[in-house]
């Protein structure tokens, strides 16, 4: 049986990439698709685990053989997601989560119309900036232009098939668990 493609987006500092880990963490056959990215490897992060870190020449090749089912650039860097990584794996069975922003989620919705999507929205914009100041990656600047993205982003809320509130994290983590749930319940014997 082929696997259920899940498409979650949320601005920078939504709590998007926690709450994925923890459904992951007690999810079986549940996997996170690893996109590939120009951007440079954050401290802490693995290649082949968060993402593949490749060059922009890497990229931009790999786009022109057609190897990504969507690229985007986000804030001065290239992402994208593998087409042939996503087509393994829900041929395998497995389900399969996408991290992406609106515009991947809505060429991804193209191309897979059977997917699900889900939008993490933090409990307010002024939650939001406290969340990129205390995880410290970026700085002042940075953190100015994710705050404005943050705002377009949740603008295209309303075209998710689901969207969770990310005021409390165990709460937050249910409803995601009750959506994978659901739908495996009605798509699978």
């Amino acid at each position: 049986m082929t696997g259920q493609l899940y498409i979650v987006s949320a601005p920078s500092g939504a709590g998007k990439t926690s709450l994925i880990n923890a459904l992951l963490a007690d999810t079986a056959r549940l996997k996170v698709s690893v996109s590939h990215t120009t951007r440079p490897m954050r401290p802490g992060e693995q290649e082949g685990v968060n993402y593949y870190f490749v060059s922009t020449d890497t990229f931009g090749a790999m786009a022109a053989q057609g190897d990504f089912l969507e690229h985007a650039t986000v804030f001065g860097n290239l992402y994208g997601t593998s087409r042939r990584g996503i087509e393994a794996l829900l041929a395998a069975g497995d389900d399969v989560v996408l991290e992406i922003d609106w515009q991947g989620a809505r060429r991804i919705r193209e191309i897979f119309p059977g997917s699900l999507s889900i939008f993490i929205l933090p409990p307010s914009i002024e939650t939001l900036r406290q969340r990129l100041i205390q995880r410290a990656q970026d700085n002042a600047e940075t953190i100015e232009r994710r705050m404005r993205a943050a705002a377009e982003e949740i603008s295209h809320q309303g075209e998710y098939d689901h969207v969770v509130l990310n005021d409390d994290f165990e709460r937050a983590l249910g409803e995601l668990r009750a959506i994978v749930q659901k739908r495996r319940l009605g798509t699978r014997p």
